[in-house]
């Protein structure tokens, strides 16, 4: 009895003992997305799947010229917007790389702070900027380019730039993360043997900057994938995506089946980039950091770094066999040449990025009752508009109180995910890590649908909490990612010595993890608050004429009347999000780390 009761008790602490281990954190996040996230997504599926045979929804979507055109022209335009973010993208990073002090600082804020703002905003922008009383139609008028004002908008023209300067910020973080962490002493050491500046580009700096590249390439490729504000707002009928077919038809019934199977095509076109993408350059390029330290050695590293080896060989061969010649046909360039087409490229960039956000500032003190730069004169009549109108301030009021409740919930969700997968000793780290940032590279208006036949079940389409749910999905990722970026900073063996000590697990958090991640956690909260915020796509599928918020308005607005008073929400978002990139500024620094 004794030793029956001996064995009880050991097995009773080995349980207890297990119980303690982080890895139990990754529960509640992973019952959460489980549920709201990756059942949808298979629903998704099976209804796409349903009709008088699994291929019927299908066979309609790739027969009919309408969805097919569409869905090509999806493709071309994003691998366009893909390629021109490169293109100005790579010498933007080396401006930013190349910069020292306060002038590095105003350069990466210059191009931190669009990324941050509103979609829907950053594209409105470019509408003011576009527009027949425009600044650039007025410009050109003045300078005697045009007679009358030209039509700068509905075309594919305009889809490309404001595509392109939508997501030209993630090209650049995505490329200057590689730039950065180059070893100084290697453009020294070829120019110390004999190599002029355009070899050293050639020969050194590109290939080793080639995963950054690819990286920021598929990034950019897959996000454009599944975009239709910008598009809609930007484009005639001959831009429209495939995102925006799904959207159109989400306001018939009879369209259940054929409505998914649109959604699962661009679904599987985007899983599938990512999942060859992840083959050649690791999974690790989606939340930018450095691969996971797995419980024990595997086979799989040895052929990572073989995998890295034949990288550099692969990016090795491609400057010589092609940069050589390229180089003989540039080299009576003067060496000056590279540093100023760095600088005017990168210079355009800074422009491009800022000068629709400046604009719309400056007309959101206009006195005019139309959209025209310059304004007339200034007033803040449209403040006083928008502070007064019980509409614009119940959206307000909604879209507060959904980002506060989101943020909450992401930021618990997150920081125990993110505690579990950074001290957590476990095997299949990538594969978990994978699952919690997954969100960000499915196709919001995929996720919307999926959601909205769930949220239909559960009767929460049009409720405060259910939205606050659903934004939580995407604002975990960044949660995970800042917190699991803070916690690199935090030595380990400050919570075992506290541990040895008495300390519960419990006590070890709140007295010695959660003071040192506090400014990740701040910041991270910020982010999941902003994102929750600004969404727009999610509220469309599951919002109510009951529940408006502050982006649903905006949309509406946007698409019917445009005056001032969108200018003044746009400014407001604007200050808003300077406040917190500033709250975020040191955490920023290691969020491109290694986890």
């Amino acid at each position: 009895m004794a030793v029956a009761g001996s064995l009880r008790g050991a097995r009773a602490a080995s349980f207890s003992e297990q119980l303690r281990k982080p890895v139990w954190l990754l529960v509640p996040a992973a019952c959460f997305l489980a549920f709201i996230y990756l059942l949808p997504l298979f629903d998704l599926v099976r209804i796409s799947l349903s009709g008088p045979s699994w291929a019927t929804h299908f066979e309609r979507v790739f027969a009919v010229s309408l969805y097919w055109d569409s869905l090509v022209r999806t493709i071309k335009i994003s691998a366009t917007v893909a390629f021109l973010c490169l293109l100005f993208g790579y010498p933007t990073a080396l401006l930013i790389h190349r910069s020292k002090g306060i002038v590095q600082v105003l350069i990466a804020t210059a191009i931190v702070l669009p990324y941050f703002i509103a979609i829907l905003i950053r594209t409105y922008a470019w509408m003011v900027l576009l527009g027949r009383n425009g600044p650039i139609n007025k410009l050109a008028i003045w300078l005697g380019i045009l007679d009358e004002p030209a039509q700068l908008l509905f075309n594919r023209g305009s889809v490309l730039l404001g595509m392109t300067a939508v997501l030209l910020p993630l090209m650049v973080l995505s490329i200057y993360s590689s730039v950065s962490r180059l070893d100084p002493s290697l453009k020294r050491a070829a120019l110390a043997s004999g190599a002029g500046p355009l070899a050293v580009f050639w020969r050194v700096l590109l290939p080793l900057t080639l995963p950054g590249i690819g990286a920021g390439v598929l990034i950019v490729f897959v996000t454009a994938l599944g975009f239709f504000i910008t598009p809609t707002l930007l484009g005639g009928p001959a831009d429209q995506m495939f995102a925006m077919h799904i959207t159109q038809q989400a306001d018939f019934a009879t369209s259940e089946g054929f409505l998914q199977a649109l959604a699962v095509v661009l679904l599987t076109i985007t899983l599938g980039v990512v999942a060859v993408a992840g083959k050649f350059l690791g999974y690790e390029f989606i939340w930018g950091g450095g691969k996971l330290v797995e419980a024990t050695p595997t086979p799989s590293e040895t052929r990572g770094r073989d995998k890295s080896a034949r990288q550099r060989s692969i990016g090795t061969f491609f400057a010589d066999a092609i940069g050589w010649p390229l180089l003989r046909l540039v080299g009576r360039l003067p060496a000056s040449f590279g540093t100023w087409t760095v600088r005017l490229m990168g210079g355009f960039v800074v422009l491009a990025l800022m000068v629709p956000i400046i604009v719309v500032m400056i007309i959101s003190f206009s006195k005019a009752s139309f959209l025209t730069f310059p304004p007339p004169g200034f007033s803040l009549r449209w403040y006083e508009k928008f502070f007064s109108d019980p509409e614009w301030m119940a959206a307000f009021f909604n879209s507060l109180t959904i980002a506060l409740m989101s943020s909450a919930l992401a930021v618990t969700l997150g920081t125990a995910a993110a505690m579990g997968v950074v001290r957590g000793t476990f095997k299949g780290k990538t594969a978990v890590m994978l699952l919690l940032v997954s969100p960000v590279i499915v196709p919001p208006v995929v996720l919307g649908l999926s959601l909205y036949s769930l949220f239909l079940r559960f009767d929460m389409v049009g409720t405060t909490w259910g939205l606050a749910a659903a934004h939580a999905i995407g604002g975990i990722p960044l949660v995970v990612v800042v917190i699991a970026a803070s916690l690199q900073g935090v030595d380990p063996r400050l919570e075992q010595a506290a541990a040895v000590h008495g300390a519960s697990p419990l006590r070890v958090f709140r007295t010695v993890t959660l003071p040192a991640i506090a400014p990740g956690v701040a910041a991270a909260a910020f982010f999941a608050f902003l994102h929750s915020f600004d969404e727009l796509v999610l509220s469309l599928f599951l919002s109510s004429a009951q529940l408006k918020t502050l982006p649903l308005r905006l949309w509406a607005d946007v698409n019917y009347q445009l005056n001032p008073v969108l200018a003044v929400v746009s400014t407001l978002e604007v200050l808003l999000v300077v406040g917190g990139i500033a709250l975020a500024r040191p955490v920023l620094a290691r969020s491109r780390g290694a986890i």
